[in-house]
């Protein structure tokens, strides 16, 4: 898998939806990231990391923690950290 294709494709659909974040490839061959934004939204972008992700990916399971509510937001801008 092209792993800079998913992690520009998962930029682009964050800033689409209006989110705060960032997102990085890991050394283990996965992506990891951390997003903010309306909670609809945050809920939009989880179903496309867990089912559609960039044309070229092959998703075999997604993990979601460290869930909370947060007032405001931590992240401004949506960002591939290196």
């Amino acid at each position: 898998m092209d792993y800079f294709c998913m992690i520009q494709y998962t930029e682009d659909q964050g800033r689409s939806l209006g989110l705060s974040g960032w997102v990085k490839n890991t050394r283990q061959g996965t992506v990891i990231g951390q997003i903010q934004g309306h909670p609809d939204r945050v809920n939009d972008m989880k179903l496309w990391l867990k089912n559609v992700g960039s044309p070229s990916s092959r998703i075999d399971r997604t993990v979601f923690s460290n869930e909370r509510d947060i007032s405001k937001l931590e992240i401004h801008g949506f960002s591939t950290r290196y």
